[in-house]
């Protein structure tokens, strides 16, 4: 599992790759809320888990902890390149509520 973060502009990206279970999910919460109090202008908080290979109920919870600290902060939260299984499972979660999400290209 790794998570890489990039800044631009007024948008924080947060490349998740890997797994991510109860295991995992401790360092990429501390690796995206250490970026989201760094970069106080940001305004969107992009969260890509295009690299995702495997994701149990940590991941909707790491979406719902950071949407809160986001908030706190003034910005929103994205979440991208969903798998098909992952966007289910965010959207029955009700996710869709707190940030806009959506699915991986896949071709």
């Amino acid at each position: 599992m790794s998570v890489t973060i990039k800044n631009k502009s007024t948008v924080i990206y947060a490349f998740i790759k890997g797994e991510i279970d109860h295991h995992s999910a401790p360092e990429i919460r501390e690796n995206i809320d250490d970026a989201i109090l760094l970069y106080e202008n940001a305004k969107l908080v992009v969260l890509d888990f295009g690299g995702v290979t495997f994701m149990d109920s940590s991941g909707v919870g790491l979406v719902m902890g950071r949407y809160r600290l986001a908030s706190q902060q003034g910005k929103k939260i994205r979440v991208d390149n969903l798998s098909d299984r992952d966007f289910r499972i965010m959207k029955m979660s009700g996710i869709p509520k707190l940030a806009e999400i959506n699915k991986r290209n896949e071709e």
